[in-house]
């Protein structure tokens, strides 16, 4: 079963490399799927693929790449075993935000990503990636709360962007408070789903402390609020 997740994953991606259907495709590098594990418990979705993500075709690799790994060592995970994709899977010009338009074009294939993995937490960063799930919503109000979806025994859970922890330190608590708070949120689903509970935050292992803060170019997606 893990082969055959993977290999749908992997012809999704072929076809998100050979998609022309937007204007995102033309003058970027790489195409960004997605990557992580078929079978992850916590899906990530972001907004758009960043200058750095362009460059190697994989999603959050530069700073905000830098922080989410920090916050998810802080809960004892890695990115092996969560999966990690984007609204939209090319990069909008000048990191600019999404269009509706552009949005709803690649809506189809991350659909058929959520549909194969299955994954108990649906995690969003940042505004565009919660409006599929708390529309008209605003995330400084309700970040870390999470939504659960009991037809599909699946909770939704928002969270800033990292690149606005990045911008504005003062978010950093939030984001680890809501990162722990995720935790316990996977516990409650799983037993919703009748499976194990993940390992408790008291058997995780110090971590080394985030990336300062200095700027980096270009800069990341910030329009976040």
């Amino acid at each position: 079963m893990s082969q055959d997740r993977a290999a749908v994953l992997a012809a999704i991606e072929e076809e998100v490399r050979a998609c022309t259907a937007c204007r995102l495709y033309q003058g970027t590098n790489n195409p960004v799927p997605g990557a992580g594990d078929p079978h992850a418990e916590i899906m990530f979705i972001g907004e758009g693929p960043g200058f750095h993500e362009d460059r190697l075709g994989l999603p959050f690799v530069g700073r905000s790449g830098d922080y989410l790994n920090y916050l998810l060592n802080l809960v004892g995970l890695n990115r092996d075993q969560v999966f990690i994709t984007n609204v939209v899977k090319h990069r909008p010009p000048e990191n600019r935000d999404p269009s509706p338009d552009e949005i709803v074009t690649c809506k189809g294939f991350l659909d058929r990503q959520i549909g194969i993995i299955n994954p108990l937490v649906i995690a969003t960063l940042g505004r565009y990636s919660m409006a599929r799930y708390f529309p008209d919503a605003r995330i400084s109000s309700i970040h870390g709360q999470p939504r659960y979806d009991t037809d599909n025994q699946r909770v939704y859970y928002p969270l800033f962007h990292p690149a606005a922890a990045l911008r504005n330190p003062g978010l950093r608590r939030d984001m680890e408070t809501d990162f722990h708070r995720m935790i316990e949120v996977l516990a409650k689903v799983k037993a919703m789903r009748g499976e194990d509970a993940p390992q408790s935050e008291a058997e995780h292992q110090p971590q080394s402390p985030p990336p300062d803060d200095k700027p980096e170019e270009p800069p990341q997606q910030l329009r976040l609020f």
